[in-house]
């Protein structure tokens, strides 16, 4: 008996760790339906296999991820037996796994809407895992889900069970944004690409590539070397929130095209479609450093070096623009296939435009007038806008604009992507036009995280943007816009703005766990959400935060 606490103990031992090597289907985000059967399992054990059909280039690359994934987080090792029909998982591309309903507003010409096409069913049996889907994208997301259901806090290739189950799941929106802005600090390709992994990981599917600013000209243009090549480098950088000290260091970097052509590759092998955004006509200045003969002014404009909103915007009467912004924008579509292009729009000052002659007299030949709502400079910036959208739809693209669009009158079939609250979007959708939902209040992730963090961190503002203000954001605002208004939300948006976030490690504390989060807002409905629920299924998320070795901050409020 003396030995009786010992076996206790060992007892407790032995129980939690064969509990810690259960899969969990409790993830992030949560699934639309979970049915589990506790009492019966199936285990997955080192050197079983994974079934696909090998004369799909979709499916083997999907089989590879699978099988990396396991091995990453538990230590297994997959074999990957294509057509083995005893194989332990199986990738299916079958009929869809939910009903067909029509199509919204902005969705892909196809038989099942953009959702119905990610959507997924995984069976659990005594016959092993079946992911199922009607495509590719669909099974990506099933093989992440079973990534985030498996212990990640030991991997030592020890049997893994399978609660038996049957999950059926698709996104609520089609459109989940994620926001990374690389003008004003540069992050390499590398960087990059663990951001587009965490966004998979997340089901995230748009990634909103902030590539130019004030402060440096992130994209080359081939029409245009020195572009890139000058205005990419700005001569020092301000020392926190515009205090008048400065570094006294050269600070630059760009992506070449192939950089740019790499990025998309590797995202669409995510199922995530890469929107850039050149911002016009303001902040533009690293942009007018090379070529000052497009400022109202003539310049000189140095690269800005400290933060906020520039005076110094492109002159809308001087003919040179519209063809700088054909030649730029002609190659970005180049290099970017999405359907999208950001064209920004925001923050544009018309100090200049007031006193240019070239200005004024391009508003008296346009015949722009004060309406007594839109002022005949912001009608300016709207003919710019319209310019841009035509010869983008030429291209077969449509333009997305910052709310700031609205103010001239809405052009065209402009997406408008309400950063300043919600306002802008639920007068969008009022109007009929498609909104993607970016508030700075619930998704700019640059603000603090958390109380106390302003004063450890430096960080783009003071109000706190935690998890729980993130999780409690309702994107269709019931409360403002009718059910036939409310089809034009696309979806949700995160946005990571780097004036003072400049290393990757700062990057990832910033981004994570807010991420999983948004996730949520993104991808599941209402009568699912539940913030302490998010709050008990987080440990097991950061597990695997921990395992990929990705930094993330620890205080979730």
């Amino acid at each position: 008996m003396k030995h009786f606490p010992l076996l206790i103990l060992a007892l407790a031992v032995v129980t939690a760790s064969h509990a810690a090597r259960r899969a969990d289907y409790r993830i992030i985000p949560l699934p639309k339906s979970v049915q589990a059967d506790s009492t019966r399992v199936f285990t997955l054990q080192d050197g079983m296999g994974i079934a696909y059909d090998s004369t799909s280039e979709e499916q083997t690359r999907i089989a590879g991820f699978l099988a990396a994934w396991v091995k990453q987080a538990t230590g297994l090792s997959l074999s990957l037996t294509p057509s083995d029909g005893k194989a332990a998982l199986r990738l299916v591309i079958g009929e869809p796994v939910t009903k067909k309903k029509k199509a919204r507003k902005g969705s892909p010409a196809d038989s099942l809407t953009a959702q119905q096409q990610e959507a997924y069913t995984i069976r659990v049996t005594a016959q092993g895992i079946a992911l199922q889907a009607s495509r590719g994208v669909g099974l990506f997301r099933a093989s992440q889900t079973l990534r985030k259901a498996l212990p990640a806090q030991a991997a030592d290739a020890q049997p893994i069970e399978f609660p038996y189950a049957t999950i059926q799941d698709e996104p609520r929106f089609a459109y989940r944004g994620v926001l990374l802005d690389c003008a004003r600090h540069f992050f390499s390709t590398d960087v990059l690409k663990q951001y587009l992994d965490l966004m998979a990981l997340h089901g995230c599917n748009q990634f909103h590539w902030h590539l130019t600013e004030d402060q440096g000209w992130r994209f080359e243009v081939k029409a245009l070397p020195q572009l890139a090549r000058e205005g990419s480098i700005r001569q020092e950088t301000v020392v926190g929130r515009n205090t008048g000290v400065y570094d006294g260091l050269p600070y630059g970097g760009y992506y070449t095209q192939q950089d740019c052509r790499d990025i998309v590759r590797y995202a669409a092998e995510r199922y995530i479609n890469i929107i850039p955004e050149i911002d016009l006509p303001g902040h533009m200045q690293s942009a007018l450093h090379v070529l000052p003969h497009l400022g109202c002014t003539g310049g000189p404009y140095p690269v800005r070096t400290y933060w906020g909103v520039s005076d110094e915007v492109l002159c809308p009467g001087n003919p040179q623009t519209m063809e700088f912004l054909r030649t730029v924008l002609g190659e970005l579509c180049d290099v970017f296939p999405s359907k999208y292009i950001h064209i920004g729009g925001d923050e544009c000052p018309k100090k200049r435009w007031q006193s240019c002659p070239k200005c004024q007299a391009k508003i008296r030949e346009l015949g722009l007038k004060d309406d007594g709502k839109h002022s005949p400079e912001n009608q300016l910036q709207t003919w710019v806008n319209h310019q841009v959208e035509q010869f983008l739809a030429g291209l077969g693209r449509d333009i997305i604009g910052w709310d700031e669009i609205l103010e001239g009158g809405l052009s065209g079939q402009s997406i408008v992507m309400s950063w300043r609250g919600t306002k802008g979007g639920i007068e969008a959708a009022r109007q009929g036009h498609r909104v993607i939902m970016s508030p700075n209040v619930f998704g700019y992730i640059d603000h603090p995280q958390y109380k106390d963090e302003a004063d450890k961190i430096p960080t783009a503002g003071r109000y706190i943007v935690s998890c729980s203000k993130i999780y409690s954001f309702e994107p269709l605002i019931p409360e403002e816009l009718r059910p036939e208004e409310q089809q034009y939300i696309l979806g949700p948006q995160t946005s990571l703005w780097t004036e003072h976030v400049a290393f990757p490690q700062h990057l990832f504390y910033m981004l994570l766990p807010r991420l999983g989060a948004m996730s949520e807002v993104q991808w599941c409905h209402p009568e699912q959400k539940d913030f302490e629920d998010f709050r008990l299924r987080l440990p097991r998320l950061m597990q695997l935060y921990d395992r990929i070795g990705i930094k993330y901050c620890r205080q979730v409020e």
